[in-house]
């Protein structure tokens, strides 16, 4: 599928940027792979481990609609990656986040719409689901963006898709590498913010597998999510510094004691497949889509009513083994 095709990825030089670059110059041949972002020292030196003859490096921010439509041009498939993460951050710093998590969205589709690229898919996040931050409010408005322009599209090929999955295990905004700099620095305590949190971990390498399965089975309009393992804050530093005592420290502002991918209130709309969900559109659009069987004619079947997809309900844990071996990966 990704042969001979054109794929930008915004904020490419991102932990998951890097991973999706290696993986699809490993599994395929592409025509052209741009890395659009904005930090020119770190494409420098992306550069320097990914230098094949199709890469491309385009500084720009997804605020710019002029710059991004200059780097889409003969585009097939784009990854929208690109956002302002940092929740504290976002709080302190709302029309920022605002400005590159809704209007840069916005700007993404616009231009994929006026390139007249094939497929997009949008990276989002649990904190998505019922918001309590500034960061996850901007990413649910995102989703919907996303989600509805698939209702504009006419007689247009475009189509938009969404990808939504949890904490990703050793990524630089996740809190293991914060745990693990505290180890090597001898801590003589581990910080937790509450001893009853719970979040969703996955892999780099599963987050880029589901993009790359996700532009397969997308018909336009779905929110993909993968069925993944959850796992206590506390059992998490027990496995990485074992014996060293933890120190209660009060949640940060806008952080969930647990998280969620989607809400009962949403059961109604949800898909399941066998190593994933599916959230179907709210709206209707005006071309006819039919989301139990995807483009590659697997069968999803409705959820129970009321069913939630949350953290500290999850059926599936990790144990100390498991994150192990997924930070080995």
């Amino acid at each position: 599928m990704f042969n001979g095709k054109s794929i930008l990825i915004t904020g490419g030089t991102g932990s998951f940027g890097k991973q999706f670059v290696k993986t699809v110059l490993s599994r395929y041949q592409p025509q052209k792979v741009i890395v659009y972002s904005r930090d020119e020292l770190k494409q420098y030196e992306m550069a320097q481990e990914f230098n094949e003859p199709v890469m491309r490096y385009f500084i720009g921010d997804v605020r710019d609609r002029d710059r991004l439509r200059l780097a889409m041009r003969g585009v097939d498939y784009v990854i929208h990656a690109a956002a302002l993460k940092h929740i504290p951050a976002a709080e302190y710093n709302p029309m920022e986040c605002i400005k590159t998590n809704i209007h840069g969205a916005n700007n993404v589709i616009d231009i994929a719409l006026d390139q007249e690229v094939e497929k997009v898919i949008a990276l989002s996040t649990d904190k998505a689901v019922n918001p309590i931050n500034l960061y996850g409010a901007t990413k649910l408005a995102a989703d919907k963006l996303f989600v509805a322009a698939n209702n504009i599209v006419g007689e247009m090929k475009t189509r938009f898709a969404v990808v939504r999955y949890g904490n990703v295990v050793g990524s630089r905004g996740s809190v293991v590498p914060f745990f693990e700099k505290l180890i090597q620095e001898k801590s003589p305590e581990i910080p937790i913010t509450d001893p009853r949190m719970t979040r969703f971990w996955i892999t780099l390498q599963q987050a880029v597998d589901l993009v790359f399965n996700s532009f397969e089975r997308m018909h336009g309009g779905e929110i993909f999510v993968p069925k993944i393992p959850s796992m206590k804050i506390t059992d998490l530093a027990e496995t990485l510094a074992p014996g060293v005592p933890i120190k209660i420290v009060g949640i940060r502002p806008g952080e969930k004691l647990h998280e969620a991918m989607f809400s009962s209130e949403a059961s109604h709309l949800v898909l399941e497949f066998s190593d994933h969900y599916v959230i179907r559109p709210t709206i209707e659009y005006s071309h006819s889509v039919d989301y139990a069987c995807n483009a590659l004619s697997e069968k999803g079947i409705p959820v129970p009513e009321g069913f939630e997809y949350s953290s500290e309900i999850n059926t599936e844990w990790l144990k100390g083994f498991q994150l192990l071996d997924m930070l080995k990966q």
